[in-house]
């Protein structure tokens, strides 16, 4: 398909930032130097403005059909008892139905507010295999790039951590033969503190073995440090560093406890952190130490969503209220990395930008943008003015996915109606479960004090 945006402003890139008035040429899913003017669909753009699609770096599709779910247990005290009491109750809920759905409305709502990439940590303790084949099914039908993950883990037991392992591989082999060329793996790993050794080995094997990297949360909250304090002696960055888990194609998650040893580590390893202002603070767990990380922080959601222009602002609001000293162009940065993360994962350096022989995922926002827009002045275009509101159009590897608002592949009427109906099941079936059993004493347990 050839395609020409014609008449916009476009956003060549966001880190360095370069904006220039131009045409866009598409060709066989790429950005192209110019096509066959005879032969080639022009899209008006006259007014908008032109970006590279967002990569969300971190976030739980299955959480899609949370929103307003009833609560009944006692109120959460602590991060833990937000996991033993939502998270991990919702999880074990989800059936293959479920998964879809949640995949489904995730993806139309990534799409919507000009996502095209989700880096995406699934957990469905009762229905793993399979499961990751059912995201990217769903991710494909409505032409949205999915870094997948399956999230292992002890606190369901040994044979659930292993089925979690064995969940990555066989999904890792089916993306090698490019089943879903907009599907790609990470190896998932829920947080050194649910994981036992043996697990932690065998999901950082996985990913030597498969030259992939692990998708793993980090000190989200203290718990993480308390427990490998306990069990290991190191803090949780050492003991992942120690086996090999923070590599170059990683993707770790929060990093919000840390002392300066740790962001050390994780700067020197390359790997990327995701940060998740929004779910930080609902979760009350604190600010991750952003002057420490260097420059491979990108901006994930946590699951909120995927809306990564309303987690920019908020990124740029909470660290303005920690310091007037942060630089306000930032985000521009964070984002850019959450591109390069997922471009990573797909071998695709160029994406996230506007240039010939990048993939062509780009959003076409419309807006009554008030002030000239230039490269010296995005970041307080981002943070002031450009909302998920604003995106008319999306294409995703060329083709159009989004068109006047609303998806072009699949019906977005079903979509919702599904996801209705799904969520009311979801919630049925989650409100007769307890809250979670495990905590991290079962693994000190187990593994003897040690």
């Amino acid at each position: 398909m050839s395609l020409v945006l014609r008449g916009g402003t476009v956003v060549r890139s966001l880190d360095p930032p370069v904006v220039e008035r131009a045409d866009v040429h598409v060709d066989e899913g790429r950005i192209v130097a110019t096509t066959d003017a005879g032969t080639a669909e022009a899209i008006d753009c006259s007014g908008c403005l032109v970006m590279p699609g967002n990569a969300c770096a971190h976030t739980h599709a299955y959480s899609a059909l949370a929103r307003g779910m009833p609560f009944r247990l006692a109120p959460p005290a602590s991060f833990l008892e937000i996991l033993q009491r939502i998270w991990w109750r919702l999880d074990r809920a989800l059936d293959p139905a479920a998964i879809r759905a949640s995949a489904l409305l995730a993806a139309r709502d990534a799409l919507r507010a000009g996502t095209t990439t989700l880096v995406d940590h699934h957990a469905s303790p009762n229905a793993i295999d399979g499961s990751l084949d059912i995201l990217a099914e769903a991710f494909e039908e409505l032409g949205l790039r999915g870094v997948l993950a399956y999230e292992v883990t002890d606190r369901d037991g040994a044979s659930r951590a292993q089925e979690g392992i064995d969940e990555n591989a066989r999904f890792l082999r089916r993306v090698s033969d490019r089943r879903w060329p907009l599907a790609r793996g990470l190896v998932g790993a829920h947080a050194s503190f649910t994981l036992s050794p043996d697990s932690l080995g065998a999901c950082v094997e996985l990913a030597e073995r498969t030259g992939t990297g692990l998708h793993i949360h980090l000190a989200e909250d203290q718990v993480d440090q308390a427990d490998a304090e306990a069990r290991f002696g190191l803090r949780a960055t050492a003991r992942l560093a120690e086996v090999g888990a923070l590599t170059p194609h990683a993707v770790v998650a929060h990093a919000v406890h840390l002392v300066p040893a740790e962001a050390e580590l994780l700067r020197s390893s390359g790997a990327t952190v995701a940060h998740n202002p929004r779910s930080n603070m609902n979760n009350g767990v604190g600010r991750a130490p952003l002057d420490w990380l260097g420059d491979r922080v990108a901006l994930g959601t946590d699951g909120i969503g995927a809306d990564m222009f309303e987690e920019a602002r908020s990124a740029h609001f909470r660290r303005r209220e920690e310091t007037l000293a942060a630089p306000p162009d930032w985000p521009l940065p964070a984002l850019a990395n959450a591109a390069r993360a997922a471009g990573r994962a797909f071998d695709e350096p160029r994406l996230g930008r506007i240039e010939p022989g990048a993939p062509a995922d780009l959003v076409v926002l419309e807006s009554a943008i008030a002030t000239p827009v230039e490269a010296d002045n995005l970041a307080g275009q981002l943070v002031f003015g450009l909302a998920a509101a604003s995106v008319r159009d999306v294409l995703v590897a060329g083709v159009p996915v989004v068109r006047d608002r609303r998806l072009a592949l699949v019906d977005e009427d079903e979509i919702l109606a599904t996801a209705r109906a799904q969520a009311a099941r979801l919630w049925e079936r989650m409100d007769e479960l307890p809250a979670h059993p495990f905590s991290p004493a079962r693994l000190l347990a187990t593994a003897g004090g040690t």
